[in-house]
């Protein structure tokens, strides 16, 4: 996928003009990469639109207005966008009591080793490679970033509608699955097929 440069962003002074309608839209767009599996787990899928939607807010929030600050949140976020063949996410472990906090989130520590995570495609799976230092021997973040893989014969089954394509997590006591809509597959298989 094509990475963000400078060029593809509003100032802050012309993004706030725009904001309102901006964000309605990516709202609306994200509303089919967004996907629930079970009461903790969301994962939303990343790519140039919904990256730049958060360039642009950090650099409403932080007040950036110099190219070198600009740059650097620039340079994070192209390293989060999908690779060729690849989709690329963010994981969210969800915990709605504050009260819980904690013992939800040491009960997915060990979430980040193994293929917990995964597409089931046809009768293959694709498993969910986590970014490193996001997990320690006894604490875990919240938030995750992931790339799943997909292979000459995974892209094929993902592109036959008549093929069942699910987004999996059976983690411990976890099990939940999701099964992909039309509309899932087609905004995902958008950025399969983006070079």
């Amino acid at each position: 996928m094509k990475p963000i440069v400078l060029a593809d962003l509003m100032n802050i002074i012309e993004y706030e003009k725009v904001r309102k309608n901006y964000r309605a839209d990516i709202v609306a767009y994200k509303k089919h990469r967004r996907i629930s599996l079970g009461p903790n787990i969301t994962v939303t899928f990343e790519n140039r639109k919904t990256m730049m939607f958060q360039i642009q807010e950090m650099m409403r929030a932080e007040r950036m207005v110099h190219d070198h600050q600009i740059e650097e949140e620039i340079a994070v976020y192209n390293s989060l966008l999908p690779m060729k063949d690849c989709l690329s996410a963010t994981l969210f472990i969800e915990v709605t009591e504050n009260a819980q906090i904690r013992s939800v989130l040491n009960g997915f520590i060990g979430l980040t080793k193994g293929d917990s995570v995964y597409f089931k495609v046809g009768s293959a799976a694709i498993p969910a490679k986590f970014e490193a230092d996001r997990e320690e021997k006894n604490k875990i973040s919240s938030i995750h970033y992931v790339q799943f893989q997909f292979n000459a014969e995974a892209m094929t089954v993902f592109q036959d509608q008549d093929q069942p394509v699910e987004l999996v997590i059976d983690y411990k006591d976890y099990s939940y699955k999701f099964l992909l809509g039309d509309a899932e597959r087609r905004s995902l298989l958008a950025d399969l097929l983006t070079d």
